[in-house]
């Protein structure tokens, strides 16, 4: 595909739209000679003068006129295009993140920001790995791993876990003497590197040692954990911004123990060419602000 000089292509469609190569030449940001000597390239290219020239005035050849309203509306879906890749659709935001953060601390938030701005669609895509932070998956992210050039990344949290278990469970363990009372029951791991990692870094932040003999279930992804903790199948260490006062409610205990620092930072990210972006500057302001208050 051999494409004309899309400046001269960009000079002539101005020239054309204002009849004035001054107006065009202003629109554009640039000399008037600049202008006429892109046309002249223009005209070049295509053999084919584009303007019947009287003097001072002017008006478009037949060919212009059909060259004109061919490429016009061609430049208006490019530039629209691009506007789109750049800054995204105005009123509506894409937004990719864990799905343990979508389902356990945004969704239920949601409404808040639906009053706040109702002019706003927010698109979840749930992933289970580090969004690949690309158009072609979401406008922005809520990663750990912001990329290091080209976007803007906003501090959200850090990580903490915390020991949650059942209502029932609980009432067994509440009158004994912890950490003991845990290892007559399931500890509940998540995979994330290492099987038992979590609760051997759990242990050694608290000053004692995890039991050889001890009961641990392993679940591939934190949410199961929680429901399984939830139905009283063990103790789970959860992520705080999973558990939340519905939780509370509904058959699941946070115990009286320290917590552990994983040292994940959660961050929302998006392009640096969305920075202005009105939709995008509302949505990282009002995920602080949501942020601050669980921390609060």
């Amino acid at each position: 595909m051999k494409l004309p000089p899309l400046r001269a292509l960009q000079c002539f469609e101005a020239v054309a739209r204002f009849n004035s190569f001054s107006k065009a030449a202003d629109s554009l940001n640039v000399t008037q000679s600049a202008v006429s000597h892109q046309v002249k390239l223009l005209e070049e290219y295509l053999g084919e003068c584009m303007f019947s020239r009287h003097g001072r005035s002017f008006s478009l050849t037949e060919v212009g006129q059909r060259y004109f309203e061919e490429i016009s509306n061609s430049l208006v879906n490019i530039a629209n295009a691009s506007h789109m890749i750049r800054h995204g659709k105005s009123g509506s935001i894409r937004l990719a993140l864990y799905s343990s953060l979508a389902v356990k601390w945004l969704i239920p938030r949601l409404e808040d920001f639906r009053k706040q701005y109702p002019e706003i669609e927010l698109v979840l895509n749930m992933v289970a790995d580090d969004p690949d932070c690309n158009d072609q998956v979401a406008d922005c992210f809520i990663t750990v791993n912001p990329p290091k050039r080209n976007f803007v990344s906003q501090y959200l949290y850090s990580e903490k876990l915390y020991l949650v278990c059942g209502q029932k469970l609980w009432q067994q363990i509440r009158d004994q003497p912890l950490p003991d009372a845990l290892w007559q029951h399931p500890l509940l791991s998540v995979e994330y590197s290492n099987l038992g990692d979590d609760w051997l870094r759990w242990c050694q932040h608290g000053g004692f040692e995890l039991p050889d003999n001890v009961r641990i279930s392993h679940f591939s992804h934190v949410l199961l954990a929680a429901e399984a903790a939830r139905y009283d199948l063990g103790i789970a260490l959860i992520d705080n911004y999973i558990i939340n006062a519905q939780d509370q409610q509904q058959n699941l205990v946070r115990l009286p123990m320290h917590e552990l620092l994983t040292g994940d930072k959660f961050y929302f990210v998006y392009k640096e060419t969305r920075a202005k972006q009105t939709d995008m500057v509302k949505l990282a302001r009002w995920l602080q602000q949501q942020c601050l208050e669980q921390d609060g």
